[in-house]
């Protein structure tokens, strides 16, 4: 009887002992997961945490640049109303021109 309790006790250790070391590998494997998640985690930090600063700055500069833009606009509406006058004109001087002349 002593033997068979000595076994199962003997079995039972073996069985946790094997469970210890699968708890431990899995530890290791976590430990090794949770450092290089904090090292992409301080990397994008780093690379990222002037995005909003970068942003604002783009968003005035783009504001300014649309500011100085609406002269240049202006200016390019008139300049294709003059050109959409200018090419009504010549086309009706080149009906015109291609028309009997007056009689006399």
């Amino acid at each position: 009887m002593l033997t068979v309790v000595v076994v199962i006790n003997l079995a039972i250790a073996l069985i946790l002992l094997c469970l210890a070391w699968l708890v431990w590998q899995i530890r290791k494997r976590l430990a090794k997961i949770a450092k290089a998640l904090t090292a992409y985690e301080r990397s994008t930090y780093a690379a990222l945490h002037k995005a909003p600063n970068t942003i604002y700055k783009g968003k005035l500069g783009i504001e300014k640049l649309q500011q100085g833009n609406e002269p240049l606009q202006l200016q390019l509406q008139r300049v294709r109303q003059v050109l959409s006058l200018f090419f009504l004109g010549w086309r009706a001087w080149q009906r015109f021109s291609r028309r009997a002349p007056f009689p006399k």
